[in-house]
């Protein structure tokens, strides 16, 4: 029993992305089959409703299948690192909620941009900077980086 409960710990975030993917497939299959029905209607207005609503499944899949992808090869990316013993420690002081205390990220941030300048093509030193950038809550650019170390990753994977 304790190792269930701490096998459902471990991967408590896959299961819920699971359970996220399943209802957002539920949703997107039922708009499916929706903008079909309409399509199917002797109305004008209907068909062009049930056209403008098969749009709706089309955009949920691209975006479940390239946030799918984006987390599947960050971990990858991840593992890697862990295994080198590449990735950053956290050592950052937390409030008593448990937040990082930003000025003590922001002082960490600059080791991790300073070595992202230093070794522009490395995609370790992107996946660092990642880190940094979440940790001192900038999340749109903790995402650009961490796109930078796996363009980077998969370009140097596919040289021979």
């Amino acid at each position: 029993m304790a190792a269930a409960l701490s096998a459902l710990k471990a991967n408590r975030t896959k299961i819920w992305v699971g359970a996220v993917t399943l209802l957002l497939v539920f949703y997107l299959v039922v708009s499916f089959e929706r903008s079909l029905l309409l399509m199917s209607d002797q109305s004008l207005v209907a068909k062009a409703i049930g056209v403008a609503y098969l749009v709706l499944p089309v955009i949920g899949a691209w975006a479940l299948v390239r946030e799918l992808l984006f987390g599947a090869r960050t971990e990858r990316l991840a593992k890697i690192l862990e295994a080198e013993g590449g990735l950053p420690e956290d050592t950052l002081p937390r409030t008593p909620a448990g937040r990082i205390i930003r000025e003590a990220a922001d002082l960490e941030f600059e080791k991790y941009r300073a070595e992202a300048e230093a070794a522009p093509d490395d995609w370790r030193s992107w996946f660092r900077l990642s880190c940094a950038y979440d940790a001192a809550g900038d999340r749109k650019r903790a995402r650009a980086s961490m796109r930078d170390a796996v363009r980077m990753f998969r370009a140097g994977a596919q040289k021979p």
